[in-house]
């Protein structure tokens, strides 16, 4: 009985101290924490929804942001696309509307990739910054992000690269491409460039990320505690979706040069850049200092509404409460 009494005892301090950390992370007591299984597949599922969506509007922007290059054997001319709805009517009238997901099965691996690595790694990341202390503040969340997000940038590039490229090539009436399918697209490069080919634009592509990581993460926690402290929304989904539209117009303002010139250069073929460096040189000399900001209205629509998409599903997907797991959440959405 002493036993029976003493075991009931530990069960009601057990659930007594679970009571009060969910408290203290502002969880409900129907909450529960997701396993790192689910918010790995979880987060690349909400990724991909994500991209489905919004994958026109980036098709949009890389046709945008190549314009002007000298791409004679892809067909372009310097006034072929005028607007993100310009180019998307365009696309549809010339190519058809399958063209606006050229490039999807690429995009979706880059995703669950990209996703892996940066879910996979962020706790651990935070925790080695912190020296396996609980107390993470921005700044640790911040540095933890860039960190994994460089790592997966490193390691998901060959399908970013493959993205771009397939986004990038007009297809012909005749029907005739540049590659014929993604796995084809993997060996023609690899094979025609080298290894390194696959790996092409890496470094700018880690810059923009970080600048995209940073800058939303930073204008997404102002915006938002600016509408609450003016009570002009209350801390609820319409509040989110309003400070994820403004960072992410502030985000493509910062980000949108490297952006320019990590899809250039992606998209380039051996020679034609000796260096990222190169290519912005190339850009501003030959096309002034506004080729930074080509695709700059599709970019902002389409970090705002991916965003949004994430957010949603991700909720949707995990159904428990944001409140310090939000820095984590928009950490792992870029």
């Amino acid at each position: 009985m002493t036993e029976s009494r003493s075991g009931n005892s530990e069960n009601l301090n057990l659930c007594s101290t679970q009571s009060t950390h969910m408290k203290m992370v502002g969880m409900r007591a129907g909450d529960v924490m997701p396993s790192g299984t689910v918010k790995f597949f979880g987060a690349g599922t909400a990724a991909c929804i994500a991209d489905l969506i919004t994958f026109p509007l980036d098709t949009a922007k890389v046709r945008l942001q190549i314009q002007g290059e000298a791409q004679k054997a892809e067909g372009f001319t310097a006034v072929k696309y005028r607007g993100v709805f310009g180019t998307i009517t365009t696309m549809v009238r010339t190519e058809g509307p399958r063209s606006l997901y050229n490039g999807l099965v690429a995009g979706l691996q880059r995703q669950m990739s990209f996703a892996s690595v940066r879910i996979g790694l962020y706790d651990s990341m935070k925790q080695f910054y912190t020296r396996g202390t609980e107390n993470a503040g921005i700044v640790v969340r911040l540095m933890a992000g860039c960190t994994t997000g460089a790592m997966a940038v490193a390691f998901a590039q060959p399908t970013d690269v493959v993205k771009v490229r397939f986004q990038a090539q007009v297809r012909q009436l005749d029907g005739e491409r540049r590659y014929n399918g993604t796995i084809d697209a993997y060996k023609t490069i690899a094979r025609d460039e080298g290894v390194r080919g696959l790996w092409r634009g890496c470094m700018p592509n880690i810059t923009r990320n970080a600048i995209v990581n940073c800058a939303e993460l930073v204008t997404y926690d102002m915006i938002k505690e600016l509408i609450l402290k003016y009570d002009l929304m209350t801390d609820n989904l319409p509040c989110h979706f309003t400070a994820a539209f403004g960072a992410g117009f502030c985000t493509t303002v910062v980000a949108s040069p490297v952006d320019v010139v990590k899809t250039r250069f992606m998209n380039s073929g051996s020679g034609l850049y000796s260096s990222a460096v190169n290519c912005a040189l190339t850009m501003l000399r030959n096309e002034g200092p506004a080729a930074f900001y080509k695709g700059f209205v599709p970019s902002f629509l389409r970090l705002g509404s991916w965003n949004i998409v994430m957010f949603v599903t991700k909720r949707f997907n995990f159904q428990f409460q944001i409140t310090d797991l939000e820095y984590d959440f928009r950490a792992y959405s870029i």
